[in-house]
């Protein structure tokens, strides 16, 4: 028996909807309804701060892999983060998002010292981690030390096609196994991947949908394939945002309780992405808490947004955009709704 509600559509449905361009504004709907019915209009910030734009991996899409002379890298320290946090707290923020490389330096306890705290200062907040692929041993320090949630985006659930993405050393298998062990551990645990990703069929996505009917995640984030010329994948094309809109509606649909974010990337390829991600049944959004210096650095793909309404100074700004939008902005954790459970 399933803990939540999850709407299984078949192969044959899902194909269309994922293909056909007549769908998008039909699925957008449906989706609007039920997170309606779920979540209201309320839509949750997260306050991201990113922490570190070193990494260990050479993942072929990415902007910041390992063999990539010309990032300026950087790794935030102890006060740092925490001047983050402190700012994104009086700013209402009561959630935040510590996201980085894989990187070798932010040890279990140097991690374990930092989420400490941040919880001994702000007791009411959620701290979600997002640093990758790590030892079932930190992970489960990690949320004895105050952590409560982890994404971690498979990128792909076909071996195959994620071999294609990915160096030898990687392994599907070993990044769903670290998915799993979030779940065993209590986290709030967050998959995702990518839309039109180099070599990607619609029977991958499939495959991702049905990954995560097995994993019940508490949260989905994607968003669309986003070109990095410093990568072997330079001479590919973007992502397409209706594709990536009408995936955001069905994983609404597929998932009625999920929190699914309205992503930086939908806003970078498309000036209205934020309000139609949202329109599309999305229900959270990240603005950015980090230095000025790692925002500028820390680029996945070409062309990020990391000022305006994507900074989180902006955060007046941006209610009252979402207000127009039909929906309201709140200042709490916003966790997973039971709905259905």
């Amino acid at each position: 028996m399933r803990k939540r509600e999850i709407n299984h559509i078949d192969d044959k449905t899902l194909k269309k909807w994922i293909e056909d361009e007549a769908m998008t504004d039909i699925l957008a709907q449906r989706a609007d309804v039920i997170r309606r019915q779920v979540y209201g209009n309320k839509v949750y910030l997260r306050g991201l701060i990113e922490v570190s734009n070193i990494c260990k991996n050479d993942c072929y899409y990415c902007g910041i892999r390992k063999s990539n002379t010309h990032v300026n890298r950087y790794r935030l320290g102890k006060e740092e983060i925490l001047n983050s946090a402190r700012f994104g707290y009086e700013l209402g923020f009561r959630t935040f998002v510590m996201q980085g490389g894989e990187d070798p330096k932010f040890s279990q306890d140097f991690m374990v010292d930092v989420l400490k705290s941040i919880k001994e200062a702000y007791p009411d907040v959620a701290i979600t981690l997002s640093l990758g692929e790590r030892s079932y041993e930190d992970y489960k320090a990690f949320f004895d030390a105050g952590a409560d949630r982890y994404l971690l985006r498979e990128e792909s659930s076909n071996p195959a096609h994620y071999d294609k993405l990915h160096p030898k050393e990687m392994k599907l298998k070993n990044r769903q196994e670290c998915l799993y062990n979030l779940k065993k551990i209590g986290y709030q645990v967050g998959g995702g991947f990518m839309v039109e990703s180099p070599y990607q069929k619609t029977e991958d996505l499939i495959a991702d949908i049905r990954f995560l009917e097995e994993l019940e995640p508490d949260m989905v984030g994607i968003g669309p394939y986003l070109v990095s010329h410093d990568t072997p994948f330079m001479d590919f094309k973007n992502g397409s945002f209706t594709k990536t809109l009408r995936l955001v509606a069905i994983l609404r649909i597929v998932f009625p309780y999920a929190l699914i974010p309205a992503t930086t990337a939908l806003g970078t390829v498309n000036p209205k992405g934020r309000e139609l991600g949202l329109k599309a049944g999305a229900n959270v959004l990240m603005p950015n808490l980090s230095p000025k210096e790692a925002k500028k650095a820390y680029n996945l793909y070409d062309n990020k947004l990391n000022t305006g309404l994507e900074a989180a100074e902006a955060k007046k700004q941006l209610e009252k955009e979402i207000a127009s939008f039909g929906y309201q902005v709140v200042d709490d954790r916003g966790d997973v709704s039971d709905f259905g459970k």
